[in-house]
């Protein structure tokens, strides 16, 4: 959550750092401003809701030039979204300005201490502390680095700071500890921001931060410590998309173009994936054969989307490498007292990387002695480089909140983690591998056929805008789909949505049945488990039978579905466990479709930001 953009150079500040804010503003959107040193002092804007109003705050009363600045989007923790809650926050002097992402929990005595020396604070935060506590520390050392060191060893919570002083004209600091901070390095420039996409359009060459490191940028360098003032080991790394990637290319928003976007990457996804010994390979493997052959158990942990994902995967484990799989929240994970030691497997999914619950699970099951692998679509994000292994979705930037090709591109990449597990354990042979691979490689041209025909489910979703319910039935791995669906639809069309598994439709939702109800069921193929099949025919029949509005949602050539289904949506035959990367699609765009039908905002929906890096 939050975005945080800042930069020194020879360009002009202040259209850097916006440039970079618009490219963050699915972080938050709450409020967003901007400091720049400039003529001997310190300039700031800042303004309560979308990054417009300050853009229309610059425009009527323009900060003076420079070449140093920072920047913020907002997604607010401490404060209502209001512009004295926004960031930067400054100083009483008016000499220093910071700006935050996370939650510093030991605010609240700062604050009081701050108090008893003479400081005004001026606002809910726990941001405007730091901005004191670095004035009072810069007016002894006279180095804003040196400051934020000190400072930082006083905070507890999970933070990144970005800062600059009046003082220090040409220099920027940041610092991290548990939340996303990245560093970019130019020409005679140099770049901060949550997440590399806010300097892409400038360079593609990254500085990875790790925890509790401070970073000094100049014109001519970068200089990374730890909180200590050791000199700190960094890792380069390139990035490889570039600024058009993250830009709408012609779509009205984000979400369209993503959903567009999967069948793409779901083959990158699987780019490379099997090598010249026809055995399967993931990207980073740091655990030994030996030791995944001892594996007992296998936890994934996950949050919202990925859970989802993961909870699809574990019919996938299961079945190809019979081993026992749990799928836990992330947000539960280590407050329950979770049985972990070094037989169990953990796999953390998370597009960012960075969100903490996630984070915090991880390192949990490490302190258990498990070992842990990520599935990430983030290069250099903190989840994988705390890993022991790494698969790499390679979908691309995903700017709308609602994750559409992440989803897909992390179930293709459960999908290869089961399989080699298989490998790894004998549970699967090498050709039976290669044709679940190919399989795979079959589903990008059918999710291109699926996103052909949605024109029918788009009309669907405008007639019902004025509906207040949407149910979702599935059985098998189309539970975990009908979940995800009601996800989708709660987060952008703001409606009552739930999913069930349509077995427990008879143990208590069955009473939720009522009159022209829209009830949507993801139909398994009555290929192979055709008794599944014949069951959620029935469950249909039955929820029709108390007046539902059946949407359909099965494979083509599935004509026992037709008598009973007042609309029928078509996918292409798939495996029965690769089904959800095909039903998953018409559930996006049926709510993306049907929530802009009701007038809301689809890539930036009230209350929600992309990466929840808050516990």
């Amino acid at each position: 959550m939050c975005g945080i953009v800042g930069y020194v150079g020879s360009q002009s500040a202040l259209d850097v750092v916006m440039a970079g804010l618009k490219r963050l503003e699915y972080r938050g959107y709450d409020s967003a401003g901007v400091a720049v040193p400039a003529d001997g002092g310190l300039a700031a804007a800042r303004k309560a809701g979308k990054l417009v109003n300050l853009e229309k705050e610059l425009t009527e009363r323009p900060l003076p030039a420079g070449t140093t600045g920072i920047g913020h989007t907002r997604w607010a923790t401490h404060g209502g979204p209001t512009d004295a809650n926004a960031h930067p926050h400054l100083d009483n002097a008016g000499r220093v300005a910071v700006v935050h992402n996370g939650i510093i929990e030991n605010f609240a005595a700062l604050r009081g201490e701050l108090a008893e020396r003479g400081h005004e604070l001026l606002s809910e935060t726990d941001t405007e502390v730091v901005a004191h506590l670095l004035a009072e520390e810069f007016s002894v050392t006279a180095d804003l680095a040196e400051s934020m060191r000190l400072v930082c060893r006083r905070l507890e919570g999970a933070f990144t700071l970005v800062a600059v002083h009046a003082d220090e004209p040409d220099v920027v600091v940041g610092a991290r500890r548990n939340s996303p901070l990245v560093v970019g390095v130019g020409e005679g420039e140099a770049f901060l921001a949550s997440d590399v996409a806010a300097f892409i359009a400038h360079t593609r060459s990254a500085i990875e931060l790790g925890q509790d490191q401070v970073v000094e940028l100049r014109r001519d360098g970068v200089t990374v410590t730890g909180f200590d003032g050791r000199p700190a080991d960094v890792r380069s790394y390139h990035v490889d998309w570039d600024a058009s990637a993250a830009e709408k290319g012609g779509y009205d928003y984000f979400m369209l173009k993503e959903i567009a976007e999967q069948p793409k990457a779901v083959a990158d996804t699987l780019l490379g994936r099997i090598d010249a010994s026809g055995a399967l390979t993931l990207d980073e493997v740091r655990i030994p054969a030996a030791e995944l052959r001892k594996v007992d158990k296998v936890v994934i942990v996950a949050c919202g989307t990925a859970f989802h994902a993961g909870l699809i995967a574990k019919y996938a484990i299961e079945h190809w490498t019979r081993i026992p799989c749990e799928v836990e929240l992330a947000s539960e994970f280590r407050y329950r007292d979770p049985i972990l030691d070094s037989t169990s497997l953990v796999i953390a999914i998370s597009q960012s990387g960075e969100t903490m619950d996630t984070l915090m699970a991880l390192r949990h099951a490490r302190e258990q002695g498990s070992k842990v692998l990520a599935i990430c679509n983030t290069n250099g994000s903190t989840i994988p480089r705390e890993s022991d292994a790494v698969l790499y979705t390679h979908a691309g930037p995903e700017v709308a909140v609602a994750s559409t090709k992440a989803f897909l591109t992390q179930l293709v990449a459960c999908y290869l983690v089961a399989l080699y597990l298989g490998q790894v354990r004998g549970t699967k042979w090498g050709d039976e591998i290669q044709d679940v691979v190919r399989d795979l490689a079959q589903i990008s041209g059918s999710v291109d056929r699926v996103l052909e025909t949605m024109e029918p489910v788009r009309e669907l979703a405008r007639s019902l805008a004025d509906k207040d319910t949407v149910l979702f039935l599935g059985r098998h791995v189309g539970y975990p789909v009908a979940l995800e669906g009601a996800l989708k639809l709660k987060e952008l069309a703001y409606m009552h949505a739930e999913g069930f598994a349509a077995g427990e439709l008879k143990h208590g939702p069955i009473a939720l049945i009522e009159e022209d109800l829209p009830v949507v069921v993801v139909v398994p193929s009555p290929r192979g488990r055709s008794v599944l099949h014949d069951k959620i025919v029935s469950n249909i029949q039955e929820i029709r039978a108390r007046g539902a509005r059946t949407i359909v949602i099965a494979e083509e050539g599935d004509e026992a579905v037709v008598p009973y289904a007042d609309h029928l949506v078509r996918i292409p035959v798939t495996p029965t466990l690769l089904q959800p990367l095909v039903a998953t699609v018409p559930l996006q765009v049926f709510a993306c479709e049907l929530a802009t039908a009701r007038g809301n905002e689809v890539d930036q929906p009230r209350n929600l930001a992309k990466s929840v890096t808050v516990e």
